[in-house]
């Protein structure tokens, strides 16, 4: 007979759980997507930013460093690479990969907003 009460008081305390409330849980995970998918533009608006720091104040090409960040850029530029063609190489890479490092910022800030939105956070 005690094990039967100990069974019910089991089964008491599953009932007393509160409810998962879906819509919230739902809002914090898209939440999170969205700040995921704004940091990922951040970092490549960053990348970008960086190459161009590295080609106006003239670094050295045959660094590791400034070679990993130029060929993270030149993928991430997209077709923005060559949007404008200005004689001079720094203003070249100052406009174009500017630009680039803008439309990630926009892009991104847009995506986690619809996120957000579809996700039910506000």
């Amino acid at each position: 007979m005690a094990e039967h009460a100990e069974s019910s008081s089991e089964e008491t305390e599953v009932s007393r759980r509160a409810p998962v409330d879906w819509r919230r849980t739902g809002g914090r995970a898209a939440s999170a997507v969205a700040s995921i998918v704004r940091w990922v533009g951040l970092v490549f608006a960053a990348f970008l930013v960086i190459h161009v720091i590295f080609t106006v104040g003239s670094a050295n090409p045959d660094n590791g460093i400034v070679s990993f960040v130029k060929s993270w850029a030149d993928g991430l530029a997209l077709g923005f690479s060559d949007l404008f063609t200005p004689s001079d190489e720094k203003l070249r890479v100052l406009v174009n990969y500017g630009i680039a490092a803008i439309f990630w910022l926009v892009v991104s800030g847009i995506l986690a907003k619809v996120i957000r939105r579809v996700g039910g956070a506000s």
